[in-house]
C-alpha cells in the first residue's frame, strides 16, 4: 500500500484538484470571463513547469499549493471558517504556509473593510442627494451644501478606487496609498468586533503555531541547522526575475513597454527618485545578503547550481549588473497588478512574499511557486494569445526538463545510485 507509485500517485490526484481550485478562483475573480477563457488560464496555470515537475515525485509541494489555494479560495467565498482549517492543514504540510495564512486573513480583512466603507458612502450620498433636493423644493440656497457633497464625493471615489477587481484601480486613477490605509483603520474601527468574530479562526492557527515554534524551538521541522533563518534579501530578486522569465508573454509586449514609459514620463523625478531607491537597495541586498547555501555549492542535480556557477558567479561584477533587471521585473510586476488591484493588497503581497522567501538561505525555485501562482491569479490580462503562448513555454520547458530527468542520469562517485537533474 506504500510503494513508490501509490505514494506519487498522490500528487497526481492533488494536481487534478489543484487545477480545479484554480478555475474556481479565476471564475470568482473574474466572473465576467466565460468558461473557456477561464478554463485556458487554469490549464496554463497548472502546466507551470515548477508545479507540473514535481507533480510526479513524492514531495510536498504539491499538496502545499493546493492547500494554500484551497484556503484562499474558501475566504473569497467568505468561509472563513473552512478557510482557516485549510490553512491550519496547510501549515502542517509546510511552516512556512503561515505567513499565507496571515496573507490570506489580512486581504479578507482588506475587502470586507473596503466593501463597507464603500456601502456606507453610498448611503450617505444618497441622504446628501436627498437632502439636496428638499434644499432645492422650498428654495433654500444649496452652494454650502453643494461644496460639502463635492467633498464627501471625493471620499466616496477614494473608496470605491481602492475596491479590489476593478479597472478603477490603476495607478493612474487610484487613491494613494495612505489614503487607502486611512480608509481601511476607519472601517476596521467600526467593524471590529464583526471582524474579530468572523477572522478568529486565523488567530487560533497563529496562536497554535506560535505555541509549535515555542515548544520545538525552531519554525522547521527535521534538519534545523540546514534550514536556519537567514536574511538572504537577494532572495526577492531572484524571484522577480524567474517570474517575470514565467511571465515573458505577458511582460515583453508593445502594450506593456509603453505602459511603463508613460508611467515613468508622467511623473519622471518621483519614478526616477524611486527606481535610484530601489537600485540602491538592490545593490546592497547583493552585496551583503546573497547567500550560498553549501546546498546550493554541492548538489548538481538542481539548475540552481549551474545557474549559481556559470550566471551569477561567472564574474565578480555579474551579480551586480543584473540588479536593474531585477528592479526592472519588479517594477513591471507591480504594474501589471496595479491593474486591478489597490495598492495595499500589492503591498500585503510584497511583503507576504518578502516574509517567506528573505528568510529561506537555500535557492530553490519551488519555493516561488505558491507567491507565482498568486501574482499570476491577479493579472488582469485578456489577450487569450499570450496565455497560449504562455502555455507553450511552460510545455516546452517541461519536454526539457523530463527528457533531462529521463534520459541524462549520472553517477557521483562519492555515493552509489543514479543521480537525475530536478529542478
Amino acid at each position: 500500500m506504500c510503494s513508490a507509485a501509490i505514494l506519487r500517485s498522490i500528487n497526481g490526484v492533488l494536481a487534478i484538484i489543484c487545477s480545479i481550485i484554480l478555475y474556481d478562483i479565476i471564475s470568482h475573480l473574474k466572473p465576467t470571463l466565460d468558461d473557456r477563457k477561464a478554463m485556458l488560464r487554469a490549464v496554463v496555470l497548472s502546466l507551470y513547469p515548477l508545479h507540473w515537475f514535481f507533480t510526479f515525485l513524492y514531495y510536498t509541494d504539491v499538496a502545499s499549493v493546493t492547500a494554500v489555494l484551497a484556503m484562499y479560495l474558501a475566504s473569497l467565498k467568505k468561509n472563513y471558517w473552512f478557510s482557516a482549517l485549510i490553512g491550519a492543514f496547510a501549515v502542517v504540510i509546510r511552516q512556512t504556509n503561515i505567513i499565507w495564512v496571515l496573507f490570506v486573513a489580512c486581504t479578507g480583512i482588506i475587502d470586507i473593510s473596503l466593501t463597507h466603507g464603500k456601502g456606507n458612502a453610498r448611503t450617505a450620498e444618497s441622504d446628501v442627494s436627498i437632502k439636496d433636493g428638499l434644499a432645492y423644493a422650498t428654495g433654500t440656497s444649496t452652494v454650502g451644501l453643494n461644496l460639502r457633497k463635492r467633498k464627501f464625493v471625493k471620499s466616496v471615489d477614494t473608496v470605491e478606487h481602492s475596491l479590489p477587481g476593478t479597472d478603477a484601480s490603476s495607478p493612474s486613477v487610484s487613491s494613494g496609498l495612505v489614503d487607502e490605509i486611512w480608509a481601511i483603520l476607519l472601517t476596521l474601527w467600526h467593524m471590529k468586533w464583526e471582524l474579530l468574530i468572523s477572522f478568529s479562526p486565523f488567530l487560533m492557527v497563529v496562536v497554535a503555531f506560535l505555541s509549535f515554534v515555542y515548544w520545538n524551538g525552531s519554525v522547521v521541522l527535521g534538519a534545523k541547522e540546514a534550514h536556519a533563518v537567514t536574511p538572504h534579501f537577494a532572495q526577492i530578486l531572484y524571484f522577480s526575475l524567474v517570474s517575470l522569465l514565467a511571465q515573458a508573454p505577458m511582460h515583453f509586449t508593445i502594450t506593456q513597454a509603453v505602459d511603463l514609459f508613460e508611467l515613468f514620463w508622467k511623473r519622471r523625478p518621483l519614478r526616477f527618485f524611486q527606481i535610484f531607491l530601489a537600485s540602491i537597495v538592490g545593490l546592497l541586498s547583493v552585496h551583503f545578503f546573497s547567500v550560498a547555501h553549501p546546498y546550493l555549492l554541492a548538489d548538481n542535480r538542481h539548475y540552481p547550481f549551474y545557474l549559481w556557477r556559470k550566471v551569477i558567479m561567472a564574474h565578480w561584477s555579474i551579480k551586480y549588473i543584473l540588479v536593474p533587471i531585477y528592479v526592472f521585473s519588479w517594477l513591471s510586476i507591480i504594474h501589471m497588478l496595479g491593474k486591478c488591484r489597490n495598492k495595499i493588497w500589492i503591498l500585503a503581497y510584497f511583503l507576504a512574499t518578502a516574509a517567506v522567501l528573505v528568510p529561506t538561505p537555500l535557492i530553490e525555485f519551488r519555493y516561488y511557486t505558491i507567491p507565482f501562482y498568486i501574482m499570476m491569479l491577479h493579472y488582469n490580462n485578456r489577450d487569450d494569445q499570450s496565455w497560449l503562448l504562455t502555455g507553450m513555454l511552460y510545455i516546452g520547458v517541461n519536454i526539457f526538463t523530463m527528457m533531462n530527468f529521463l534520459f541524462r542520469p549520472f553517477h557521483w562517485d562519492h555515493e552509489p545510485g543514479i543521480q537525475r537533474f530536478i529542478w
